[in-house]
């Protein structure tokens, strides 16, 4: 499975921007696709994800309310629209696959694939 993901880019604060993930490869309905973002000097953390087979999603509580994230339309993609974003969200977010969710979606290493990053900058 490779991950391409797009999306990313430089808004004002309170701005939006919609990130997408798109897979080649097949998921499987026990696959678990997440967004995970790093900020310089920081640590990676887990922002959103979503269970292929189902659509539950989970958020860190910081987005909650402001992230929401989705399958695509088109297949294999997975979208995660972004609103009423604040300067703390600037970072390089990155999604990963976990083809065979086991119900750990925080850590990274629970990841089996991973696509590049893509730069968001949130002016103030």
């Amino acid at each position: 499975v490779q991950l391409q993901a797009s999306g990313g880019g430089l808004v004002q604060a309170g701005g939006s921007l919609r990130l997408s993930c798109t897979a080649s490869g097949r998921l499987f309905s026990s696959s678990f696709v997440g967004w995970f973002r790093q900020a310089p000097g920081k640590e990676r953390e887990f922002v959103s994800g979503i269970r292929w087979g189902t659509g539950i999603p989970y958020y860190v509580d910081s987005v909650k309310g402001r992230f929401t994230i989705s399958r695509g339309k088109a297949e294999n993609t997975v979208s995660l629209q972004m609103t009423s974003l604040k300067p703390e969200d600037t970072a390089v977010y990155s999604c990963a696959a976990d083809v065979d969710y086991r119900g750990s979606y925080l850590l990274g290493d629970e990841y089996d694939y991973w696509g590049q990053g893509t730069q968001v900058t949130v002016s103030s």
